[in-house]
């Protein structure tokens, strides 16, 4: 089985592959203290954040910060296929899920909310519906008042 691929990305300017790091050399010199030779030269690095999930770094070098991203081979797939920006879009329309009933309004024009807030009833079929917050933002405008009749897909909160 091959070695994976990484692309590093430094402050958003520079690209280079796992690849091209050559003969690295990378000596702990402490927590989050690295020396590092490559080539002839030598360098001493600090990690400042990491985030290892999302594969974000904040690290200093000769006193110089810089932020790094590194992607694997499933992050370069995604990109490539074009499916990345998918996930970065930001929901902003709220809409009934079903027919039916408003109940209550639990937010305000002008709130902030986070995913998962509940932003409010709806009774349908019998039954109570809580209608959370598909992300985080904040409530630009609520479409609907309490007591009014909705049809499947109306819009119901309009989120920023």
């Amino acid at each position: 089985m091959p070695n994976p691929t990484y692309k590093i990305i430094v402050d958003d300017k520079f690209e280079f592959d796992s690849s091209q790091l050559g003969d690295l050399d990378v000596v702990p010199d402490g927590t989050e203290h690295y020396h590092i030779l490559h080539g002839h030269k030598a360098f001493h690095a600090d990690v400042l954040e990491k985030d290892p999930v999302a594969r974000t770094y904040t690290i200093r070098i000769n006193g110089t910060a810089y932020e790094i991203k590194i992607l694997d081979d499933h992050d370069l797939l995604v990109k490539r296929l074009g499916l990345a920006a998918v996930g970065a879009q930001k929901i902003t329309d709220v809409k009934a899920p079903m027919p039916g009933l408003v109940l209550s309004i639990d937010a305000k024009a002008g709130q902030e909310v986070q995913k998962g807030d509940p932003l409010l009833i709806l009774e349908a079929m019998k039954m109570e519906n809580v209608i959370k917050a598909p992300g985080d933002g904040i409530i630009k405008s609520i479409e609907v008042e309490k007591g009014q009749p909705v049809e499947k897909g109306q819009l119901l909160i309009e989120m920023e």
